[in-house]
């Protein structure tokens, strides 16, 4: 029984991190939005560069979710890139119904 209680904890854990990770992308990602339109980088004429849109290797302090906010943001269609390496939002924050 203690086995069972204790592989259904393990579970719960592992369920709750995730679950964390997803919340600290999610804010991530809402930040990332508003500093673009804060800027107005709305179209690839307007682009800017974002010091977290690039992949840092070596980076020592706490986790930073903001470089996988952005990646998803692209997955998405919700943030575009230019060549050059800068961003720009391709839908306006009024269609996102960011909360």
């Amino acid at each position: 029984m203690q086995i069972i209680i204790g592989i259904l904890l393990l579970i719960l854990v592992f369920i709750a991190t995730r679950y964390g990770i997803f919340l600290r992308i999610k804010s991530a990602g809402n930040a990332v939005i508003k500093d673009l339109e804060r800027r107005n980088a709305f179209d690839e004429a307007s682009a800017v560069e974002l010091p977290y849109g690039k992949k840092n290797y070596f980076h020592i302090g706490l986790r930073d979710f903001r470089p996988k906010a952005v990646q998803s943001l692209l997955e998405g269609g919700v943030v575009g890139k230019t060549e050059n390496e800068k961003f720009y939002l391709k839908v306006r924050l009024e269609d996102l119904r960011i909360q």
